[in-house]
């Protein structure tokens, strides 16, 4: 299969992310990101944040790396372009498969239509999107229903694929009567560090000082994309002044009382194993710092693994959004190998 060229606009931590990962991986090539930094802060950013040892040099507006497999000695060169909207950017003078639109400002249908009609393929949203768009992917759970007509689609969030992914295994211990879940989450770079007057109460207070409760869209999609818990799922979320490192505290009722701590994390360690890229387990008394480099989609704690009453579970999985930013990814290679496949008959 020919390289994924991969268009991005917003160079923000999950923008990053793609990026670093992308450099190791002989499958992508990232040919341009958009964002209104300056090329030389950008620069510094992405190795300032990614490693110090990161090979990729600032020349003029180009990052130049050496891409890929160890042997390949070809340079490849991505375009910092400094425009704020997707209109602006001309996909195709850069020969673009696919845009990553990492920004979070742009999730409507209408808002990324541009990227299409600007040379590119396909739009695959970092967040969750506001409105119908073609499809939403929470990778490990609801994957193989993309089709190759799927223009506009959004790769979930790093929670709410935790939350689908965690019930998705604990499907496996029996009927669900009822879950609720609290994305314990790291303050992100929307939130102001001092008391500041915006447009919701409680995200107007300083994030690096409080525990903000928060609402989430999770529930709602996750109970969208996963028929099985329509109806039987609530949450909310808590941003903690942590930098990286969140946390998923999922609490399940089950139909059947015989459900034990034991069985539980069984299937996790079971789930850990058949799909090792997706979810991980450990039984370490771990915290949030210790999560930075996860690239799973969950990191289940055993330890936190509590019955409570006869019927009640409670899990603690812990997520980042390296793990987000690699499913990203998996998804842009995932529908590169739709395209190039044969054509789906018609049902």
């Amino acid at each position: 299969m020919n390289r994924i060229r991969i268009g991005m606009m917003g160079f923000g931590r999950v923008g990053r992310q793609v990026f670093r990962l992308a450099l190791d991986d002989d499958r992508y090539e990232v040919v341009a990101v958009s964002d209104i930094g300056r090329p030389e802060i950008l620069h510094h950013l992405l190795v300032k944040s990614m490693g110090s040892r990161l090979p990729v040099r600032l020349e003029s507006n180009y990052l130049v790396s050496r891409h890929g497999m160890p042997g390949d000695g070809a340079l490849r060169k991505t375009r910092l372009l400094p425009a704020d909207k997707p209109a602006e950017i001309p996909w195709d003078v850069f020969g673009a498969d696919l845009v990553i639109d990492t920004t979070a400002r742009f999730r409507s249908a209408d808002a990324l239509v541009p990227h299409l009609d600007n040379g590119a393929r396909r739009v695959i949203l970092s967040t969750l999107p506001e409105g119908e768009i073609d499809r939403v992917v929470l990778y490990g759970v609801n994957q193989e229903r993309i089709d190759r007509e799927d223009r506009i689609v959004s790769a979930g969030s790093a929670s709410t694929t935790a939350t689908a992914l965690a019930l998705k295994v604990l499907t496996g211990a029996g009927a669900i009567e009822h879950a609720t879940m609290t994305s314990v989450h790291a303050y992100t770079s929307d939130q102001i560090l001092q008391d500041y007057a915006g447009p919701d109460y409680r995200r107007s207070r300083s994030g690096a000082t409080n525990i903000i409760p928060n609402d989430t869209p999770a529930p709602h999609w996750v109970e969208r994309l996963m028929p099985g818990v329509a109806g039987k799922l609530s949450g909310f979320a808590l941003n903690v002044p942590v930098q990286a490192g969140s946390l998923l505290d999922l609490t399940v009722a089950f139909a059947d009382a015989d459900i034990t701590v034991e069985t539980v994390n069984g299937l996790f360690l079971a789930a850990a194993a058949a799909e090792p890229e997706l979810i991980a387990a450990t039984g370490d008394p771990i915290v949030s710092s210790d999560v930075k480099g996860c690239s799973q989609s969950i990191l289940v704690d055993l330890k936190g693994t509590l019955k409570a009453g006869s019927k009640l579970v409670k899990v603690l999985a812990w997520h980042e959004s390296l793990g987000h930013a690699r499913r990203i990814l998996d998804l842009a290679a995932l529908y590169a190998g739709l395209d190039a496949g044969p054509a789906r008959e018609a049902a």
